[in-house]
This record gives structure tokens, sequence and C-alpha cells, in this order.
């Protein structure tokens, strides 16, 4: 850092076996609050939106399995504490651990275990490809607009697998080379990404780096009674944004949902499937309806 302040560290807060150190000076994911300028990847998120890693069949909020709320919030404020955030609920975690959202990496896969568009298949093997990828657009529209990091694994967004292998460090070419024919066959996916980068590349609510910022301009919705519903707002321009407002909205579940949303000039940004990153359309609010496995964002400027 002092050589260059602008470099980014970070790794993974667990161990793969143990260790002499004693628990409290391991540069743990718990731990990392002792250590300011380093980042640690999300298994809170990551476990949440797709199902667990060690069972490739267990869902997650993405694809229909309840009660994973309370823990993909913990990821949404970057695992800072707010408010609204019960961390008594979370299933990896039971405290904030982060002292600001710069410190957490959210993912759905990387190199380690299943690939995202393999976790689909082994955990949604009744369903087609559209629909699988759009359970892929809702993960990675939930990482991308979390406060944090946001990392994705190199050929998510062409929908790469690895023919089912969990760590493929020490399979060939067939199982670890990209397949950019995917590119063609995946175009809509693909231009998705590039969309959902542009909105938070743009946008800097997107990427508060207070956890004060965090608590004061994030405000979930109440959404009990409704498994697979999260609606909140991130408002008062947070982080010098041009928007004032956005809404943000993912309905994990196989059914529609409807949500009420305050009357105004509303910019569509997302909305069954479809994102870009400067507006499909406008709508006025009031009761609006949210299509299965996927985000419905929502902005306004005034």
């Amino acid at each position: 850092k002092k050589i260059n302040p602008d470099i980014f560290v970070y790794g993974e807060g667990w161990t793969a076996g143990n260790s002499p150190l004693p628990v409290a000076q391991r540069a743990l994911k718990d731990n990392v609050s002792a250590m300011p300028q380093i980042a640690v990847f999300s298994d809170d998120i990551r476990d949440a939106i797709k199902g667990h890693y060690t069972d490739e069949t267990d869902r997650g909020f993405a694809t229909g399995k309840p009660g994973l709320e309370e823990t993909v919030k913990i990821g949404i404020v970057g695992a800072t504490a707010h408010p609204q955030v019960d961390y008594s609920k979370g299933n990896n975690s039971k405290a904030p651990y982060a002292l600001s959202p710069t410190q957490v990496i959210n993912y759905v896969s990387c190199h380690d275990d299943l690939t995202l568009t393999d976790k689909l298949a082994k955990s949604l093997p009744e369903e087609s490809v559209a629909d699988r990828q759009r359970a892929a657009k809702l993960a990675q529209t939930i990482v991308f607009t979390s406060q944090g990091t946001p990392f994705i694994f190199a050929g998510e967004e062409i929908f790469r697998d690895k023919k089912g292998v969990h760590n493929s460090y020490k399979s060939p070419d067939s199982i670890n080379a990209i397949d950019w024919n995917l590119k063609n066959e995946n175009t809509d996916l693909f231009n998705y990404y590039v969309e959902l980068i542009k909105l938070r590349k743009t946008h800097p609510a997107f990427r508060m780096t207070t956890s004060e910022e965090v608590a004061k301009n994030i405000v979930f919705d109440d959404t009990k009674g409704q498994n697979n519903l999260i609606s909140y707002s991130i408002k008062n321009n947070a982080n010098g944004d041009s928007w004032k407002e956005i809404k943000v909205i993912f309905n994990g579940s196989d059914q529609p949902r409807t949500v009420k949303i305050p009357k105004a000039q509303w910019i569509i940004i997302a909305e069954d499937g479809a994102l870009n990153a400067e507006g499909l359309g406008n709508s006025k609010g009031g009761r609006l309806t949210v299509a299965p496995r996927s985000a419905m964002i929502l902005a306004r400027e005034k």
C-alpha cells in the first residue's frame, strides 16, 4: 500500500485445514475487522443465492429455496451492521464482520467447486436452459447490486460449464477450456452482464465505502409472508449518485410477486429478465408485478 495505494488485497477468509495459530490470530473472515485494508470472499451471499457448495442439488434464494432472505441481505449490506438485518438468522455468519463494505467480495462461483452453470444444472435438473439462465441473471444481479466488490468466474457471462467437475485443478483442457462458441449461443446472457457492469460502474450508490453510508441509505421493505422476495431502496442520492432513489426487488420464486411501489416518475432499469443501464421504459409506480425468478430495478431522479 505504501508503494501503490491503489492495490486491492483480498483472500479466502478460511483455512484449508487446522493451523498452529490461535483462532483469534488467524486471517479468517470473522477476524477481518482486525485487518482494515484486507477483503475476504462472502460465503454468506454465495451459498444463500445458489445453494450450499457441499450439496450440488441444494437450491438457494435464486432457485426457489425459502428462508434465505436474511442471509442474502447480509450480502446486500456488505456484511456490515445494519438496523434491519437480523444476523441471528444468517446461515454462515451470526454477526457483522466487516468494518466497511470494501472488505467484502460478493460472488456465486469461482475456480473451486461447481461453476454456476453446473450448479444450476444439478439443482434444477428438470428445467430448461432458458429457465436456468433466468436464475443466473437473478443471481448475478444480486451480486452486482450488493455493497462490496463483485467477483465473477471467467466464462460465467457465456454460461461456461466444467462438465460437472467440482475442482478442476487437475483436469485437462477438455474440462477447463472456455468454449467461445458459447458467446454466440448465449448472446442475451452476455449482453445482460454487459449492462450489469455498466449499471454498477455508472452509479456509485452500488459502491458505498462506509458502513455508516450503508446503514443510512439502504432501507428494506417489509416482505413478510412472501418467501423468496427481497425489496429495498437505496436513498438520498447515495454516495453522490445522480439517482435520488433506486428500488431493487428480487423474486427468487417460480411464481410472480406483487409489490407496492410509491407513486413517482420511475425509470425501469430491469424487468422480467431484461436489463438496460439507461432504462427500458417508465413506470408511475403503484402495484407492480415482479416476474418469477427475476429482478426488478427502478430509479427516480427526483
